[in-house]
């Protein structure tokens, strides 16, 4: 009896498996040896003994750039930066691994004084042996898998956006072996916004059963499916052709859809899950709080006879107290108080609050000064230090503010993912003082995402130092 074809029927248990690559696993071993092995070296070409102390720093040195590695995701597959970028990321992470293992030498003054020379040359070649070593790496993989049997041959199934983007980076890592042979797509007679790239932006081989015909004659090893969201139907359809082929299939969702927040990859007993909306600091945040405390505890020292001069020449100036505590959002959405210096002769914190305005009568004489100098917001010291703001961080605005510009601003609550700061992306880039309409409040939104999307220590840092001369004045703060 004539019998169709027997169906897998796929099992429920099925999980998805983490890729690892076990010459990103050598990689790290390589790194780590050439740590050592620098060390030693240095030590044999002085004539110095190696001893167990120098031998705890290696190990010192080793976990902390391994630590700081996973962090900034070095070994990771997907990572493939191009050299520049890569060779400027290893000597930051040198840089944080070299620190920490000098101040390891602190505690033995004695154990160093005729080897410093061997650590300070150390702590300085590392670095450049390690951006060597990355790329005689990558230099002698792209010469090795570009040589048939191991080169892959390559078809990208959508011409969409998404699939030129995936196109771009195989041919920006030709260390991975990969050719693209081709994109493969049928939707010329589509309405225009789903229809294909025109063909001068991508090399379009063929329709999908061109495909399916190419795979079948064992043509391609590798194929890419980057087809839009909503064509569901037809990459569930033609995964199912191409299981009576040999090639490996991969799906590529369009994520990139979305307008993403910091997106990252995680999973849950294999079932893999990308967020849309994160924040950098959901496993970062201890980082930045030492900064905080690091930089803000001596920054209260030193602020402190300043302040007590300001809070002089407040209560001298006008009646009231020198300092009140106004309500604001902080890390999601949580309401916090906030200190400032009294720059006004009223203390408004409640459901409706007027925005200062040029020539406002409420602002106080000191209290214009204090307002276009950015120096009514120092008390918020007191805030970074109890842990409810940072140094950097999008500004807290007034909740009354918040609940109305959440409902013209499309995610402007995503701002909240993370702690409000003193100073800001959006201060330094123009955007301080008074919105007087929802373009200029956009304006200063879309910084502060920018800040969340591409949050790290050294853009901190960056802000910081950029605040004096290009935060604290502005022609909007009266």
């Amino acid at each position: 009896m004539n019998q169709g074809p027997f169906m897998l029927n796929g099992n429920c248990e099925n999980n998805v498996r983490l890729h690892h690559s076990p010459i990103l696993g050598v990689s790290r071993v390589l790194d780590s040896l050439l740590i050592v092995g620098l060390l030693v070296a240095l030590h044999y070409s002085y004539h110095a003994e190696f001893t167990v102390l120098h031998a705890w720093l290696a190990l010192v040195a080793i976990l902390a750039f391994s630590f700081v590695s996973d962090t900034a995701g070095l070994y990771h597959p997907w990572h493939g930066l191009p050299m520049a970028i890569l060779a400027r990321q290893l000597m930051v992470i040198w840089l944080i691994a070299g620190t920490v293992t000098l101040l390891t030498t602190l505690p033995f003054p004695s154990a160093f004084p005729r080897n410093q020379n061997i650590l300070f040359a150390w702590l300085l070649l590392t670095p450049l042996a390690l951006i060597a070593a990355h790329w005689v790496r990558r230099t002698a993989l792209a010469a090795l898998r570009n040589r048939r049997p191991l080169r892959k041959r390559v078809a990208i199934v959508g011409a969409t956006r998404l699939g030129e983007r995936l196109g771009q980076a195989f041919e920006a890592q030709p260390w991975r072996g990969c050719h693209v042979l081709g994109f493969y797509d049928d939707r010329e007679d589509f309405p225009p916004e789903q229809r294909r790239l025109p063909d001068n932006r991508v090399r379009v081989s063929g329709d999908l059963d061109q495909l399916v015909a190419d795979c079948y004659a064992g043509k391609l090893d590798l194929v890419f499916l980057t087809l839009p969201m909503e064509a569901e139907d037809r990459t569930h359809k033609l995964v199912r052709r191409l299981a009576d082929s040999t090639v490996s299939v991969y799906l590529v969702p369009d994520i990139f859809h979305f307008d993403l927040l910091y997106s990252r990859l995680t999973g849950m007993q294999g079932i893999p899950a990308i967020s849309i909306y994160d924040s950098p600091l959901a496993e970062q945040g201890w980082s930045k709080r030492l900064l905080d405390l690091g930089l803000g505890v001596p920054a209260m020292a030193l602020l402190a006879f300043p302040m007590l001069a300001i809070a002089i020449a407040i209560k001298l100036d006008s009646p009231g107290p020198v300092f009140f505590r106004q309500t604001r959002y902080g890390v999601h959405g949580e309401p916090i108080k906030i200190w400032k210096f009294r720059s006004m002769s009223v203390c408004e914190d409640g459901p409706t609050i007027q925005q200062a305005q040029q020539e406002d009568e409420r602002v106080t004489r000191v209290g214009a000064f204090l307002r276009r100098s950015s120096l009514d917001e120092l008390p918020q010291i007191l805030n970074v230090l109890g842990g409810s703001m940072s140094l950097v961080g999008p500004r807290p605005h007034a909740i009354a503010h918040n609940e109305y510009y959440r409902q013209h601003i499309e995610g402007y609550m995503l701002r909240h993912k993370v702690k409000p700061g003193i100073t800001g992306y959006a201060q330094i880039n123009g955007y301080r003082g008074e919105t007087e309409n929802l373009e200029h409040m956009a304006g200063r939104i879309k910084y502060d995402l920018d800040y969340i999307r591409n949050w790290s220590l050294w853009l901190d840092l960056k802000i910081i130092l950029l605040t004096p001369t290009h935060g604290l004045v502005s022609e909007y703060a009266y």
